[in-house]
């Protein structure tokens, strides 16, 4: 973890002189954006400040057994005055929808950036960002711990939520020694570790298995550079009665594979948006990143993706993107 000292103390000075915070969920929301969100949104509001969660997406569904108390929404940006919030703080992959509001910032407005990911594009007045950690809440922890600020059972929750699901329940290369210390402090300050399992990984429905099923049976294996491939359809949803959560594991899976070196998975995330998710393991060797970047995209050596404009479609020669 980078130390981070001028610039915690930066932010620790913008929380103190603000009265109203405007936080951005990226879109399609995972488990470490709103785990971010929410830890800090409840630290502002023990502070006594005015707080709002914007985001394009709804508020992930199988994350609300964890957070049904906590009483925060999700809002859609264009519900929202964005002028009356004097800070802004984009949670976790800013280049996922926050830069989509940037330009309708006035300059009074302060702006900050918290993430892991490599190779944001969209600027801000205060960035803090560490490839290096597995995840946007860990910063966040690391934040809390470095400007001596108490973390409740709800702010712990919410960051070992983003820290689970970043981790791949600490299986994947990110989780480091220094992971499994702030898991362990956000356990003893009451986070449920086996109810947050439950809800990211375990407790999958029939509609998500049903998903998983037309996937893994999709799945094409490239011997000449050890790629899996499988696509999920916007129909496949659908027909599934699934969501798009449900998608979020399949990559994962399948670069567990022994023969693969490493996975992709190209889904529908509406009828005009595809994505590809790539992952691989450290023994592979394989920096998917260079494959993302190739169209756009970014993301860690062993875990990126990117999106393009259109549909996909089934030819006599295999799946296309038109």
């Amino acid at each position: 973890m980078k130390p981070f000292t001028a610039e915690f103390r930066t932010l620790l000075y913008i929380i103190r002189k603000s009265p109203s915070f405007l936080l951005f969920a990226h879109t399609r929301p995972d488990a470490d954006t709103v785990g971010a969100t929410l830890a800090l949104a409840a630290f502002l509001k023990e502070e006594g400040r005015e707080v709002a969660i914007a985001c394009f997406d709804p508020f992930p569904p199988n994350l609300n057994t964890l957070f049904s108390d906590t009483n925060e929404t999700f809002l859609h940006p264009d519900q929202l005055n964005l002028d009356h919030y004097e800070t802004i703080i984009a949670c976790d992959s800013a280049d996922r929808g926050f830069d989509r509001i940037a330009s309708r910032l006035n300059k009074k407005q302060t702006t900050v950036i918290l993430d892991h990911h490599p190779d944001i594009a969209v600027s801000s007045d205060l960035l803090i960002l560490d490839s290096g950690a597995s995840s946007t809440c860990e910063i966040l922890h690391n934040f809390f711990e470095k400007s001596g600020i108490a973390i409740t059972k709800q702010m712990a929750t919410a960051l070992l939520t983003g820290i689970i699901f970043d981790t791949g329940n600490f299986q994947h290369i990110c989780t480091t020694p220094r992971v499994m210390e702030v898991a362990s402090d956000l356990a003893k300050k009451g986070a449920p570790l086996g109810k947050i399992v439950d809800a990211i990984f375990t407790n999958k429905s029939i509609p998500a298995l049903r998903l998983w099923g037309k996937a893994f049976e999709r799945s094409v294996f490239n011997e000449k550079n050890g790629m899996l491939l499988t696509v999920i359809t916007a129909k496949d949803v659908e027909e599934c009665k699934a969501s798009i959560e449900d998608i979020y594991n399949v990559t994962s899976i399948l670069s567990t594979v022994p023969e693969a070196k490493f996975a992709m998975v190209i889904s529908e995330r509406d009828h005009e948006t595809v994505r590809a998710s790539l992952r691989s393991m450290e023994n592979h060797n394989i920096d998917v990143s260079a494959i993302a970047h190739q169209f756009g995209g970014g993301g860690h050596r062993l875990a990126s993706g990117f999106e393009i404009p259109g549909e996909l479609t089934k030819t006599e020669t295999g799946w296309v993107v038109i």
